[in-house]
């Protein structure tokens, strides 16, 4: 199974160009399937559709959530993919194999006031300060990923034709529009970086702690936590939440939603889809608070209640 599972790994890195936070993921889903089959005395060969819905029950009865449920089942199918393409076995079990249903979930997004908000709650005489305010324009910005934001490079900066060259999920390659403002903040950040005594192999990470390393992807959601709490707004902040608010604000003003798809580096146009419940769960909010027909409604009820 040690084997079994090395050659899998192997297979994720090269064939399918995954990241290691990726493969690391799918491996943990691996060692729960390969640990279950062991208590049941199976051999993967030997796995048949019941054995995984067996094993996809027990997720639940350990109290596993539906949405880690699907994660972990998706890494499942995964693997019975890999050894039917390997060569190990005829059929794969896993192609019925079916997930739990799970409701729509909207991602939660900030509006350009409150990216402003949380920019303006950042102290500019800090040492982190300039380089905070740069790196939440440039993830409002350009829609990043957080691990797409901590990797960037000074060569992959092209500051005269307003391009990031950004390497995403699957090694895949894309250029995004930086806008003249993330420049700015950015040029008033390399002042900063400047000044830094920049670690060997450190030397073209675009973010850099005062140490001279590049950033980790839990230093910039400890970051935004805290200057969403500074700044007053309620809402659950993470980097994807700006990444969220980067497709939100383009959908909202008439941007092609195939357009947003490139600038994502999203496979699947359903992926972006999303963002289109978004905005219209917005446009309600906005004709119940403004249609004179609602106003007159509340006015009334309010009259009522009181």
């Amino acid at each position: 199974m040690n084997e079994l599972k090395r050659d899998y790994m192997r297979y994720l890195k090269l064939q399918r160009g995954m990241t290691a936070n990726t493969i690391d993921a799918y491996g943990r889903d691996v060692d729960k399937l390969l640990a279950f089959l062991q208590g049941e005395g199976l051999r993967p060969e030997d796995t048949q559709l019941a054995d995984l819905q067996h094993f996809a029950a027990g997720l639940h009865d350990i109290g596993i959530g539906p949405r880690s449920q699907c994660r972990i089942l998706s890494g499942v199918r995964s693997f019975f993919r890999f050894m039917a393409i390997d060569g190990r076995i005829e059929q794969d079990p896993s192609e019925l194999l079916e997930s739990p249903v799970l409701g729509q979930h909207l991602p939660e997004y900030l509006t350009p006031q409150e990216v402003d908000m949380l920019e303006d709650s950042i102290d500019l005489s800090v040492a982190e300060g300039q380089r905070n305010r740069a790196i939440i324009e440039v993830l409002f910005s350009c829609g990043l990923r957080v691990s797409e934001l901590v990797q960037l490079r000074l060569s992959n900066l092209f500051e005269e034709e307003q391009f990031v060259r950004i390497m995403g999920k699957g090694n895949k390659e894309r250029l995004v529009p930086i806008s003249p403002r993330a420049l700015h903040e950015l040029q008033l950040w390399f002042i900063d970086r400047n000044q830094l005594k920049i670690k060997p192999g450190e030397e073209d990470y675009v973010f850099l702690n005062r140490r001279g390393h590049h950033l980790t992807r839990t230093m910039i959601l400890i970051m935004l936590k805290r200057q969403a709490e500074q700044a007053g707004i309620l809402k659950t902040i993470s980097p994807h939440t700006l990444r969220h608010s980067f497709a939100t604000a383009l959908l909202e003003g008439g941007a092609d939603l195939r357009v947003i798809q490139a600038l994502l580096g999203h496979e699947s146009i359903g992926t972006t889809e999303i963002y289109t419940h978004v905005t219209s769960q917005s446009l309600r909010q906005t004709v119940l608070q403004h249609h004179p027909r609602n106003l007159r409604y509340q006015a009334t009820h309010n009259t009522q209640d009181s």
